[in-house]
């Protein structure tokens, strides 16, 4: 891939727009295809999703009150498909540290490859292997009792509800990969974004817990996206839940963006 990449004839008058779309596929294709060679990834993604769903389900969920008419798996599943994709980005951060330890990214910077084309790569890598996963999740939980009346246009919507809060995710990975000295840290700072939704609406009202604990949950970012996707599925209004939600991951996606990008330019300068 590596030399089709650096040989390709290229025409005169493409743009350099076109030129890193052309070599944002390209990578994008390698990657995928790494991902394809291993499926236990996706498989490994999902695994601590559906085991949560299990226990809170089957265990947990009979003692826990909700205050509300829905089954608890209904409750529960927008909180569970957001530690899917904080499961899932780790990953991201770690092939991006792999590949700049192995000396892949130095080997791009001598072709004719459009910097922007590697993290894009593997962004675009992580948004399908992480769609792949939440398909996986959602299948599970239908097959567990989850049920939904949603309409074609709030599952589009929640879909892309979840697929921006996998991009700002994803670029957080990124800067880990690109900031971190060892491969235990590149995937590390998932954990605090995966115990995160523990402290928010996503498996418990935010009003039954302490005072403080309690305005933590309310005014942290998982609780505004969990309560969004949850009425959604349930055909409810979202309000101005919504744009609360979309303000959360739009800021986060900018500045993990922002942050990434330069410092890939200090990694590779």
């Amino acid at each position: 891939m590596s030399t089709l990449v650096a040989t390709r004839p290229r025409p005169a008058a493409t743009g350099r727009a076109v030129r890193t779309v052309q070599d944002t596929v390209a990578l994008t294709g390698r990657s995928l295809r790494h991902v394809l060679r291993s499926p236990d990834t996706i498989i490994t993604t999902a695994v601590t999703p559906v085991a949560l769903m299990l226990l809170f389900t089957y265990v947990l969920g009979g003692a826990i009150s909700t205050g509300s008419s829905q089954s608890y798996i209904d409750y529960m599943l927008p909180g569970i498909l957001l530690i899917t994709i904080a499961s899932s980005v780790a990953y991201t951060a770690y092939r991006l540290f792999l590949d700049l330890q192995d000396g892949i990214v130095e080997r791009f910077r001598s072709m004719p490859v459009a910097r922007p084309s590697v993290l894009w790569a593997h962004v675009l890598t992580s948004l399908a292997a992480t769609l792949a996963s939440l398909v996986v999740v959602v299948a599970v939980g239908l097959v567990m009792g989850f049920r939904t009346g949603a309409s074609v246009g709030a599952w589009l919507a929640a879909t892309g509800v979840l697929v921006l809060f996998t991009l700002a995710l994803t670029w957080l990975a990124v800067l880990a990969g690109l900031s971190a000295k060892t491969v235990d840290g590149a995937s590390a700072f998932s954990y605090p974004l995966i115990f995160l939704p523990f402290i928010s609406s996503a498996f418990v009202p935010t009003d039954s817990m302490p005072g403080p604990v309690a305005w933590f949950a309310e005014h942290q970012p998982v609780t505004a996206v969990v309560d969004t996707l949850r009425a959604l599925f349930a055909q409810e209004p979202v309000g101005g839940g919504i744009g609360v939600a979309l303000a959360w991951i739009l800021g986060v996606l900018v500045l993990a963006y922002v942050g990434a990008v330069r410092a890939y330019r200090r990694r590779v300068g």
